[in-house]
């Protein structure tokens, strides 16, 4: 994978709030100005239930900091010790109203964005998880990013997702569930 150019990858990450970590820029004369790195981490799920057929999958809708509408997987950061896992569940959670089960992890995806002060370099955990309790809900979504919350069939999160690394978690969460289907 390519990733943006971001200096010198010899330099000493400095901790900043919530696990992340700033990386100062490298100064040269074609780099001045650059902005600073952020390492940030996230943890959230593919939360499923049966449907007939197949399965659904619970999504939810944020606007961006532009002010577009987003169809994403939830997902947020860990808090104090939390592990990826527990951040996953609770967000997933929060942001869906649905208690999900972890079945696997699906691995992780990595991209880079910018806001007005830093870059961000962000690590998302995802887990496959099955619904066991709750309802769709995002009241007790704490920080009101969820502006709308849906189940949506397995199949067609490719025309639903916005982001084309979490449609890739996605499918490998359908290629999980058929290699689990075919075994059982």
């Amino acid at each position: 994978m390519n990733r943006p150019e971001t200096g010198d990858e010899r330099r000493t990450p400095l901790t900043v709030s919530m696990g992340a970590r700033r990386v100062p820029a490298r100064q040269s004369t074609r780099q001045q100005g650059s902005l600073p790195t952020v390492e940030e981490v996230s943890a959230g799920g593919v939360v499923i239930r049966p449907a007939s057929p197949g399965f659904e999958v619970a999504i939810i809708a944020r606007y961006n900091r532009g002010g577009r509408l987003e169809w994403c997987l939830p997902k947020g950061h860990p808090e104090g010790s939390e592990t990826f896992e527990e951040a996953a569940l609770r967000e997933v959670a929060e942001e869906t109203g649905v208690q999900g089960a972890i079945l696997t992890s699906l691995g992780s995806i990595e991209y880079w964005f910018t806001v007005p002060s830093h870059r961000v370099h962000k690590t998302v955990h995802h887990y496959l998880m099955e619904a066991v309790g709750g309802e769709l809900s995002i009241e007790n979504d704490p920080d009101h990013e969820a502006v709308d919350v849906a189940w949506v069939d397995i199949d067609a999160l490719e025309r639903t997702l916005s982001f084309p690394n979490e449609r890739r978690i996605v499918n490998l969460a359908r290629q999980v569930i058929d290699e689990s289907v075919q075994s059982s």
